[in-house]
C-alpha cells in the first residue's frame, strides 16, 4: 500500500461524470451548471472521463471513445477550451469538491500527435504493423514502455495536469509496468503530494489472460504498492453471480470479506456497482427496493462509495461510449435523498478507522464498524427475510436511512423492505 495514502479516502463519495453524455450542451459549461445538485448528494470527489480529442482513424461509433485520445494535454474542442475546463475546475473547489481525471496512458489513438511524432515509442506485431495487445480494442494502439522516453514523456503529461486536478483515475493501470507508476508517483508527489491515485485494476480472469500471452499484467496486491485506491474488480463477477443466482449472495460476501486478509491494512476498495464499462445496476436489479438495498451496501461495504451519474435517478439504460447519448435523467424517479443520506453518514471516521465485521451473509446482509466508543450496524434485506438476529442488546433503536424506529427483541428485528442502519454505543452490542 502506498505508504502516505489517506484512510479517510474511505470516507468519501465520487462521482463519474461522462462530459459529453451529462447535459444537453454536451460541455464543461453542462457540468457546471449541475454541480449545485452534485454537491448536493454529499460527493467529495468529481470524476471525468477522459477530455481529450478523440482519434478518426479506425474510430469506433460516429463520436468515438473518450479513450482513442491524439493529445494527452489538449482537450477536445466540443467540450470547451482549455480556459473552461479550469473554469470548471474552479466552480467545483468553490463548492468543496475534488477534480479528479482519467488518465489512459496504456494506448492512444491510432492516429495521434505521437504515432505521428515518434513512431518508434508503440508496440509493433513481429511484421511492423501498429498493434494493442487485446484485440478488440481496435480503435487504440499500445504504447511500448520499454522505451525509457515514453516513460519521461508521460511522466510530464502527469505533471502537467498535477498542477490543475486533485486526483488521477488511471485507465487498465495493471497493463502498465508497476515500476512506472511508482516512479511517475515518487515525481509527481513532489509537485502535488496530495493526487489520489485511482487505478482501474481489472478481472482476474483478464490479469491471467494477458500473462498467458507474455504479457505484464499487476494483481491487485501489487498495484496498491503505488496507487490508494484500487476498483473492487477482483470480486465483481462475484456480484453478478448473485444478482443473476440469489444463492451466491454468500459467496460475494466471502469474497468481500476475504479481501481483508488478502490485501494490506490499510487497502481502500473502490465500491463501484456500476460504471461507464459496466451495466447499470438497476437494470440488474428485480425492483427499486432490491436496488436501494444494494446502493445501501455499496456505501456501508468498507471502501470508498463511488455514484455513475444517472444512478441516483435509477438509471437502467447504459450510456453509449461511442456516440452522443445523454444520460436520461428522470426526477420521477429520484433517490437523490437517499445517497445524499448515506454519503453524509459515510464521512465518520468510524468507516476510515473501524473493524468491519460480518455477522450474517445469507439472504439478509448484516455488518457492522466498531472504532472506540462506536458502534455501527447495517442490515440488508437483499432476499426479503421476515426477521434476523442482531448483536444488540434488546431496546429501541433508531433506523439512520428513515429515522423510524428499530425494536430489537431477544435479539431479533423484524423486518421490512427498507435498509437499516444503526449508530449506537459499543455498551449496546451482545
Amino acid at each position: 500500500m502506498a505508504k502516505q495514502t489517506n484512510l479517510l479516502l474511505r470516507t468519501q463519495t465520487i462521482y463519474q461524470v461522462f462530459p459529453r453524455q451529462h447535459s444537453k450542451t454536451k460541455d464543461f459549461k453542462g457540468i457546471i451548471n449541475d454541480l449545485d445538485r452534485i454537491k448536493s448528494l454529499g460527493v467529495d470527489v468529481i470524476y471525468l472521463l477522459p477530455i481529450h480529442p478523440i482519434g478518426k482513424k479506425a474510430r469506433k461509433g460516429s463520436q468515438g471513445s473518450p479513450y482513442s485520445i491524439v493529445n494527452y494535454l489538449e482537450v477536445h474542442e466540443d467540450l470547451g477550451s482549455m480556459d473552461d475546463f479550469d473554469e470548471l475546475v474552479h466552480e467545483i473547489h468553490l463548492r468543496g469538491m475534488k477534480v479528479m481525471m482519467d488518465i489512459v496512458f496504456n494506448h492512444t489513438s491510432r492516429d495521434s500527435d505521437l504515432v505521428n511524432e515518434h513512431p518508434d515509442w508503440f508496440y509493433r506485431k513481429p511484421n511492423g504493423e501498429l498493434a494493442n495487445r487485446v484485440g478488440d480494442w481496435s480503435d487504440i494502439t499500445d504504447l511500448n514502455f520499454k522505451e525509457d522516453d515514453v516513460w519521461h514523456y508521460l511522466i510530464d503529461v502527469l505533471a502537467f495536469w498535477a498542477t490543475k486536478v486533485d486526483g488521477f483515475r488511471c485507465d487498465v493501470a495493471p497493463l502498465i509496468p508497476l515500476d512506472f507508476w511508482l516512479k511517475a508517483r515518487e515525481i509527481i508527489d513532489q509537485i502535488n503530494p496530495n493526487i489520489i491515485w485511482l487505478s482501474e485494476s481489472v478481472h482476474p480472469g483478464f490479469i491471467k489472460y494477458l500473462r498467458d500471452l507474455g504479457f505484464e499484467c499487476s494483481s491487485d496486491a501489487e498495484m496498491y504498492q503505488a496507487f490508494d485506491i484500487l476498483y473492487d474488480y477482483d470480486i465483481f463477477d462475484e456480484m453478478d453471480h448473485y444478482l443473476k443466482d440469489t444463492k451466491k449472495l454468500t459467496y460475494w460476501m466471502d469474497s468481500v470479506e476475504r479481501q481483508e486478509t488478502t490485501y494490506p491494512k490499510n487497502y481502500i476498495k473502490l465500491r463501484s456497482f456500476e460504471n461507464h464499462d459496466q451495466a447499470r445496476l438497476r437494470s440488474k436489479t428485480r425492483d427499486e427496493e432490491h436496488f436501494i438495498q444494494m446502493v445501501s451496501l455499496s456505501f456501508f461495504l468498507k471502501g470508498t462509495a463511488f455514484i455513475y451519474a444517472g444512478m441516483e435517478h435509477q438509471v437502467t439504460k447504459h450510456p453509449s461510449l461511442f456516440e452522443y447519448d445523454l444520460v436520461p435523467w428522470n426526477s420521477e424517479k429520484s433517490l437523490e435523498s437517499l445517497f445524499s443520506r448515506l454519503a453524509l453518514f459515510k464521512k465518520q471516521p468510524i468507516f476510515a478507522y473501524g473493524n468491519f465485521h460480518f455477522h450474517q451473509k445469507e439472504d439478509v446482509v448484516v455488518a457492522s464498524y466498531q472504532y472506540q466508543h462506536q458502534f455501527v450496524l447495517g442490515i440488508f434485506n437483499l432476499e426479503a427475510q421476515s426477521e434476523v438476529i442482531v448483536p444488540l442488546i434488546d431496546g429501541i433503536y433508531t433506523n439512520f436511512i428513515d429515522e423510524s424506529e428499530v425494536v430489537v427483541h431477544q435479539q431479533k428485528i423484524i423486518l421490512s423492505d427498507k435498509p437499516i442502519i444503526i449508530d449506537t454505543l459499543k455498551e449496546h452490542i451482545r
